[in-house]
Formats: structure tokens, C-alpha cells, sequence
């Protein structure tokens, strides 16, 4: 097995709907993918998740975008990721790493919280003002932003 973790070169392949998992804007995306850095989990040259950083300022970063491919979510590859940016985003000298999601992403909640993560503040309506499709996830109308951040 073959496992790695590579940062995206833009003449490469781009998991486009890999990343519209995660985050359903695709302009967006092809906004934040052009500034950030973006990270490849591989196996065997099979792209299985991915990350996007991107500098707010010269203290800060953050992960706008992590997502891995539904038929290996459950594996730990998430928790990899994660590690992964934290480490990245500390080797470039940053003092702290934040990551955003949904009011209604319980899962994504916990799972941020369970890696080190701590809720910071929330951008009411966010999703609401930002996108034009209404997202439901849980059965919960997706309205505000939970930023959540850790120290590095």
C-alpha cells in the first residue's frame, strides 16, 4: 500500500468534486484553491482526501476545505489530514490554525472539537448570505458559520 500525503501542483489533476463535498461553491472553491495550498491524500495513485490552507495573515491560517472520498470516510484518513495541516501550518510558522463549518455539520463539529479544536465564534447567516442554494444537513437548515480554531 502506497500512502501519501503531496501537496497539489496546479498543472496536476484537481479533485474538483471531491472538494465540492465539502464545500458545494464551486466558485469558491476555484477562488480559495488559486490562493491556498492544497494537499492530496494518495493510495497507490488513487486520490482518497484532500486539504486546503489558506493564510489570513501572517499568524494565521486556515483549512477551508477537507474532504475524503465517502467510500473511505470512517478510516482515519480525516484524522491524517487534520494532523497533517496542523504540522504544515506550524513548520510555516503560524500561531494559529482555524477551520469553519456549518451549524448543522454535528458531525464535522465533533470531529474538529475531538482533534484539538475549540469553538471560537460564529458568523450568523453566513451560509445563508454566501450561497444560493439553501444546504440541509441532518435534517438542520444550514444558516451560521462555527469557526472553530487551536493555538499552534
Amino acid at each position: 500500500m502506497n500512502l501519501m500525503i503531496e501537496k497539489w501542483i496546479p498543472t496536476d489533476y484537481l479533485p474538483l468534486e471531491l472538494l465540492l463535498t465539502a464545500d458545494p461553491s464551486r466558485e469558491r472553491v476555484e477562488n480559495y484553491i488559486t490562493k491556498g495550498q492544497c494537499y492530496l491524500y494518495k493510495k497507490s495513485n488513487e486520490i482518497l482526501g484532500v486539504y486546503v490552507l489558506l493564510p489570513k495573515d501572517s499568524e494565521k491560517i486556515e483549512i477551508m476545505n477537507i474532504a475524503v472520498r465517502e467510500t473511505h470516510q470512517g478510516s482515519g484518513i480525516g484524522k491524517t489530514l487534520i494532523y497533517d495541516a496542523i504540522r504544515n501550518a506550524a513548520n510555516q510558522g503560524y500561531k494559529c490554525l482555524e477551520v469553519g463549518t456549518g451549524n448543522s455539520s454535528v458531525n464535522q463539529l465533533a470531529f474538529y472539537q475531538k482533534c484539538g479544536f475549540r469553538i471560537m465564534s460564529v458568523e450568523f447567516d453566513y451560509f445563508s448570505k454566501h450561497y444560493q442554494e439553501e444546504i440541509v444537513e441532518n435534517g438542520i437548515v444550514c444558516r451560521d458559520m462555527i469557526r472553530l480554531g487551536m493555538k499552534l
